[in-house]
């Protein structure tokens, strides 16, 4: 727990009131006091939505300091229950229930006996976490809960079914006398016992009907018959993700690989029992999902891919990844030759192994011709590269040479910050004196990726040393958080924001994403348009810039009468020699009378009636003076 006015990355509950307001019918009930209920109308305001599960808060007020919350918030689940009929209720503590000790698992255990929906507690420790990592533990809590409750009841299915098929039993007497048994591999594999086998079990001989369980594991965990990903982290009031997502599923499109699911933004609590379907996962940032695709790698044997495809060259990184992915799983597939495939197409001749087995070596080669071919991808790459994305060409471009060389920093989210900083340095040419990030916990990996990219790191979560960092490097550019435009604005220094937090304005209503190639368009155009570059530059530093309020202010501080003999002559005609007409002929149209006014106000002010060519060039060395 933290007090300041500004903090990067907020507290933990907000991470998980993330995270339930992002699944479909999923309530979040937060325990706090009255002033904390703010979560609703932000997320209403920034993402301009109307239909999405609300947030219920359990106040915490002064009848709750005297006699205690149990009921209040006990009567809250249940109500919730029964008004919106939930799929999940999640209760989410706070510091002040952490503060007042209250015993929240306790309330919980007594409100599911009366709801007739899943009632869990947010695993969190408000005082440690921000909200960053709440999100992510909170995410690969609700997932670890539906996916091992779906796997155990497979695993019973199935142990019921083999001890019915070895003693020929009826169902009804074979489901108690199968489960009395001693399952070691089940427990033991998928850790659905905490508690160690007694010495009986231990020294007890499997049964027969459990004997070859293992191998029969593989038929309980089915995949997709075509190459299918699930995408992890994408969630409500996050830095363009919804753009980014869309672009996300274009490009698999285009790859021929299917979306399984996408979690949590959008999806029901009912269906991540089929998250195990899909062959592999992507986590596009690293701040949320990074734990939940640990935990399915781990006890489900899925790999996933962590590279966030921003800029030309971690994009062709992500594709040329995703083809190795699906070379080493088809390969092994190749080997086993006993994957359980999903088809919407039934087989009459399914039961059979022989028939079974050749359907999977047909399907295996129509994969392996599609996704085993490495020139598709390097073509696919290249096609991107050339035509889709601007980027590429644009770095070349004599009008983004201009910014070959210019000291800029980069600070934010660590997915953001690290991705943005490679951009810079290496497809555009720029030169990052500083790269940081807020994300404490992802400190040694930041450094990692940032380590030959730029000259110092700094790794802090305190908005005025990164105010006094910039103050000290008086960079040409910021690429950062809200925070960082703010101080770039007291600076003067133009900054473009790549990273939460967030402000309205990041929420655009046209399309933006800021991963894939489409994103590199967008990057290009947001590091470009942050500078004062080219003409525009040459022209400010010649002729004094346009009319702001430094230049009308410093008018106004001239002498009076110099400043009123002007007011009265601005419209009077002044003689102009032949090559001072020509001169001026030879200054752009659209800043011409700009030019003109300027130097019949140095004319005026120094008593000239006459304008010569010295006299134009007297009046742009006073301006510049």
């Amino acid at each position: 727990m933290k007090l300041a006015y500004w903090m990067y990355a907020g507290p933990a509950h907000m991470g998980t009131l993330r995270v339930a307001s992002s699944f479909k019918n999923v309530h979040a009930i937060m325990h706090a006091p009255l002033g904390d209920d703010y979560f609703n109308v932000m997320r209403s305001m920034l993402e301009r939505e109307r239909d999405f599960t609300p947030v219920t808060t359990s106040i915490v007020d002064r009848h709750v300091l005297a006699q205690g919350s149990q009921e209040k918030v006990v009567e809250n689940i249940t109500r919730k229950d029964k008004e919106e009929n939930p799929d999940l209720i999640l209760l989410t503590p706070t510091c002040t229930s952490s503060i007042l000790q209250e015993d929240l698992q306790n309330f919980v255990n007594r409100a599911s006996l009366e709801s007739n929906c899943d009632v869990i507690l947010a695993d969190v420790n408000h005082y440690r976490v921000n909200e960053l990592q709440a999100a992510d533990r909170t995410l690969e809590q609700i997932v670890r809960f539906y996916i091992e409750r779906e796997t155990k009841k497979k695993i019973d299915n199935s142990v019921v079914d083999s001890y019915k098929t070895s003693n020929n039993l009826n169902a009804s007497s074979s489901q108690s006398n199968a489960l009395a048994q001693p399952t070691r591999f089940f427990r033991s594999a998928l850790s659905l016992r905490s508690a160690p086998l007694t010495a009986n079990e231990a020294d007890a001989k499997e049964p027969k009907h459990l004997q070859n369980l293992s191998e029969d594991m593989e038929q309980i965990i089915e995949k997709t018959e075509k190459p299918s990903v699930n995408i992890l982290g994408i969630f409500t009031l996050g830095f363009h993700n919804q753009h980014d997502c869309r672009e996300l599923k274009r490009l698999l499109a285009d790859l021929n690989i299917e979306v399984n699911l996408v979690i949590p933004e959008g999806s029901s609590v009912h269906e991540l029992k089929n998250l195990t379907k899909a062959w592999f996962n992507i986590v596009p940032y690293r701040e949320v999902g990074l734990m939940t695709a640990d935990f399915l790698e781990k006890e489900y044997q899925m790999p996933f891919i962590s590279i966030t495809p921003m800029g030309i060259q971690q994009t062709s990184q992500f594709i040329y990844q995703i083809g190795q992915i699906l070379e080493t799983l088809i390969c092994s597939t190749f080997k086993k030759n006993k994957i359980k495939f999903i088809s919407s197409k039934k087989d009459s001749s399914s039961n059979n192994e022989e028939s079974l087995i050749l359907k999977n070596q047909t399907n295996l080669s129509i994969i392996y011709e599609k996704y085993l071919n490495k020139v598709f991808y390097q073509n696919y790459v290249k096609k991107q590269t050339q035509f889709i994305s601007q980027a590429a060409w644009f770095s070349r471009s004599i009008d983004c040479q201009n910014l070959t060389g210019k000291r800029t920093v980069v600070f934010g989210d660590a997915t953001h910050a690290a991705a943005m900083t490679k951009i810079l340095t290496t497809e555009m040419g720029l030169q990052v004196v500083c790269a940081g990030t807020y994300c404490k916990q992802d400190a040694d990996w930041f450094r990692e990726q940032v380590l030959g990219y730029c000259d110092q790191v700094l790794i802090t979560d305190d908005h005025t040393k990164v105010g006094d960092m910039i103050t000290r490097l008086e960079p040409a550019a910021i690429f950062g958080t809200q925070m960082e435009r703010h101080i770039g604005k007291k600076l003067e220094i133009p900054c473009g924001v790549i990273s939460a937090p967030v402000h309205i304005q990041n929420f655009p209503l046209s399309y933006r994403p800021f991963i894939g190639y489409e994103g590199t368009n967008q990057i290009a155009d947001l590091v470009y348009n942050s500078f004062t570059l080219g003409m525009e530059d040459h022209l400010l530093e010649i002729f004094n810039g346009h009319d702001t309020k430094t230049q009308i202010s410093s008018l106004k501080s001239k002498d009076a009468n110099s400043a009123q003999s002007f007011s009265k002559n601005e419209n009077n005609k002044f003689n102009w020699s032949d090559e001072a007409l020509k001169e001026l002929s030879g200054v752009p149209g659209f800043v011409r009378g700009k030019v003109k006014k300027n130097v019949e106000k140095f004319a005026l002010e120094n008593n000239h009636s006459f304008i010569t060519l010295e006299i134009m060039f007297a009046a742009k060395e006073a301006v510049n003076a």
